[in-house]
């Protein structure tokens, strides 16, 4: 993926966020997660992108 997909996905993204709402944003990213989980069909990638993303935001 280029960046200039990355960037669609981030706006698609955040606009679909503002969309449901701060109510359901988290339950849109679990439901979006799990969706590309079962897309992508690996799951030692998955479970490694779950770490990635959570290694900044973690101490």
């Amino acid at each position: 993926m280029t960046h200039t997909d990355l960037e669609a996905v981030y706006s698609a993204l955040a606009l679909k966020i503002d969309a449901v709402g701060p109510a359901k944003s988290e339950l849109f990213l679990a439901k979006l997660v799990l969706l590309l989980a079962q897309r992508n069909g690996d799951l030692a990638q998955v479970q490694a992108s779950i770490d990635d993303a959570a290694k900044s935001l973690t101490s």
